[in-house]
């Protein structure tokens, strides 16, 4: 799987606008409602429901919030960066400031974690998290994202 598996052009976002976690959320949700057709609520609703779970803050100002819904029609990612980091929660404490959300329908099964595991990696390499975090462009923030065409395992 690769990280352009799951975002678009249109799923990408250099400049996040919110100042808490649930601001950051309903954004992110208002944002995949568009690209998959689902209403925001019930985009927000899944993943304040994961969140209750436990922080999908991973550390190092990096969150991966994912969900899953019964009427999704395939695996839906956004990716953003935000002005200002926020509390997510996160495991080391160190606010947040790049975000990739992931949708996958209930009965997706591995694919899930394939792309949880995809986000992760992409995440995790030092060079190409700092190059994002200065990164102010939607379209070059999808550039870079779109580099990584080799595809991750699983």
């Amino acid at each position: 799987m690769r990280p352009t598996d799951l975002v678009s052009p249109d799923s990408v976002c250099a400049s996040l606008k919110a100042t808490t976690k649930k601001h950051l959320l309903q954004e992110l949700s208002e944002k995949a409602a568009k690209i998959c057709g689902l209403p925001a609520r019930e985009i927000f609703d899944a993943l304040l429901h994961r969140e209750r779970l436990g922080s999908t803050g991973i550390g190092e100002g990096i969150a991966i919030p994912h969900g899953k819904l019964a009427k999704l029609k395939g695996i839906y990612g956004v990716f953003g960066r935000l002005d200002r980091p926020v509390d997510f929660g996160s495991l080391d404490g160190a606010p947040v400031d790049l975000v990739f959300m992931i949708l996958t329908p209930e009965s997706s099964g591995a694919d899930h974690l394939k792309a949880l595991a995809c986000a992760a990696r992409m995440l995790r390499e030092q060079g190409l998290v700092a190059t994002l975090r200065g990164t102010r462009d939607d379209d070059a923030l999808y550039s870079l994202i779109a580099q990584r065409s080799k595809p991750f395992a699983a």
